[in-house]
């Protein structure tokens, strides 16, 4: 295997620095109002969805003019459902999750979760910001996983309705304290669901510390666009031509790895499946895929980075992301021992697209940063565009 060392990562990135220190702003919102024509047809609801530790847990459910529907609950900012029609029109919803809260209460694998202060990993739960080194739960063998035991994923936010010019949804809003799991610095954290008339979903968020702090967001929202059986089969295309190469731990080694002629190369749409199961040092550490991919970005602004397809039902999903990477984890740990939607969850039938920066970054200093300094503002976004063929 021949591995491109980092020594010229930052000429390679170009553009793909897009730090957490970004001063852009997501798109203006306001609370509900008369909305204009380009809104006619969405339409919001929220009702109660039961009671957790803090208190209790309401269900926003919104629908675009053609039946798309996204259900959000304010625990976790999870994305609880996603309904899309197949090329027939018959809607279905095509993420794994639970119809109660008790399924999200209890130990589950981030399903649909908003997850921080730092998605992915940081090494031996680990790091080291302007000279003071911190130290981190380690909840996932050495390492330090998806913002620890307590991270955003299984917390109570506030929550409230939300408009734009052109869509509907949900903000919702978390107070992270300085040190909690860890973490430096007061995290005040907004995240997004829009929903408009195109049949995009947007996932935005912003985040402000009032002390130097590390940041990295994503979602880590599952697919199965044939709402059952496993993934293998769907068609999956990443614009990346590198991926960062783990360690055992599956903490990035700092290198660079070229996709061509491996299992990785997903630049033309194939089977996820299809190579899988295959003798690559890399797919054996990971059981599978469970990869950052250095997404080849022309800027740092929003650009198709993936879309994957399903053959018998025609869906399609595009994925737009500001983000210089996406995790590419193909659901190696479900092992049938968690159920929901009347389902049970077995060995890879379910996947996911997280866009982020790269794991373990504030350890790797040619890495896109995701230092977030006091009173800076960090913003990004992903969209989904649903389609049936």
């Amino acid at each position: 295997m021949t591995f491109l060392k980092n020594i010229s990562l930052l000429a390679v990135f170009g553009l793909l620095l897009v730090s957490c220190n970004s001063e852009s702003k997501p798109a203006d919102a306001e609370g509900p109002a008369d909305l204009p024509a380009q809104t006619e047809g969405l339409s919001i609801s929220k009702a109660p969805f039961g009671e957790s530790p803090d208190g209790p847990v309401d269900i926003y459910t919104f629908t675009n003019k053609n039946g798309i529907e996204a259900r959000v609950i304010n625990y976790g900012a999870l994305l609880v459902s996603l309904k899309t029609p197949d090329k027939n029109g018959q809607f279905e919803d095509i993420v794994l999750g639970f119809d109660s809260l008790a399924g999200y209460l209890g130990d589950h694998p981030y399903f649909g979760a908003t997850i921080g202060r730092y998605s992915n990993r940081i090494a031996k739960g680990k790091f080291t910001l302007d000279g003071e080194t911190y130290t981190l739960a380690t909840n996932n063998g050495p390492n330090h996983l998806h913002g620890g035991p307590g991270g955003f994923g299984r917390q109570l936010w506030s929550a409230e309705e939300l408009k734009t010019d052109d869509a509907i949804g949900v903000k919702l809003t978390y107070v992270s304290e300085d040190m909690e799991e860890g973490y430096p610095g007061k995290l005040t954290v907004e995240t997004s669901y829009l929903l408009n008339n195109k049949n995009e979903l947007f996932m935005q968020y912003s985040a402000t510390s009032d002390r130097a702090t590390i940041c990295n967001l994503t979602n880590h929202t599952y697919f199965n666009l044939k709402a059952e059986g496993d993934i293998l089969d769907h068609q999956l295309m990443i614009k990346a031509n590198n991926i960062t190469p783990v360690d055992e731990t599956l903490i990035p080694t700092g290198e660079l790895m070229p996709v061509e002629g491996t299992p990785f190369d997903f630049r033309n749409p194939k089977p996820i499946g299809a190579e899988i199961n295959g003798e690559h040092e890399q797919m054996k550490i990971g059981g599978g895929y469970d990869h950052n991919y250095v997404i080849n970005k022309a800027s740092s602004g929003m650009e198709l980075i993936a879309y994957f397809s399903e053959n018998t039902t025609g869906r399609v999903v595009e994925v737009y992301s500001e983000e210089p990477g996406v995790q590419f984890y193909s659901g190696n740990f479900l092992n049938g021992k968690v159920s929901g939607k009347g389902k049970t969850y077995e060995y890879r039938t379910g996947f996911c697209l997280e866009t982020q920066h790269f794991p373990n970054s504030p350890n790797e200093p040619d890495f896109p940063s995701t230092r977030l300094g006091a009173g800076k503002r960090y913003t990004t976004q992903t969209m989904w565009r649903f389609s049936a063929r």
